[in-house]
C-alpha cells in the first residue's frame, strides 16, 4: 500500500468516525423515520469503508460467495447505505408536503 492510499484511508477513517459517532449522538435524540434512515445509512457507509480498509490492508477476506463476481459483502457495503438515504429523503419529500 502506498503512502498517498494510506493518508486517504485515514482521512476516510477519521471523517467517517466523526460522522457515525454524531449519527449515532442524532439517533439518540430522534425517533423520526427519515432521520433515523440517514443514521443507518451513514454508519454502514462508515462500515463498508472500515471493511474495505481491512480487506486492502489482508487483514480480512472479503469472502468466497460472489454475485456477478463480485463478493456479497462488498456489494452489500456498497449498496444498502445508499437504499437508507434513499429511503430518509423518501420520507422527507412525503413529511414536506
Amino acid at each position: 500500500m502506498q503512502q498517498s492510499e494510506i493518508i486517504l484511508y485515514g482521512i476516510k477513517l477519521v471523517l467517517g468516525g466523526v460522522t457515525a459517532f454524531l449519527a449515532i449522538l442524532l439517533w439518540s435524540k430522534t425517533r423520526d423515520p427519515a432521520w433515523m434512515s440517514l443514521v443507518a445509512g451513514a454508519i454502514t457507509s462508515y462500515s463498508g469503508i472500515v471493511f474495505t480498509m481491512m480487506v486492502d490492508l489482508g487483514i480480512i477476506s472479503p469472502g468466497t460467495v460472489t454475485f456477478c463476481s463480485v463478493p456479497v459483502v462488498l456489494l452489500f457495503f456498497t449498496i444498502v447505505p445508499a437504499f437508507f438515504f434513499i429511503i430518509a429523503f423518501i420520507l422527507m419529500l412525503i413529511r414536506s408536503r
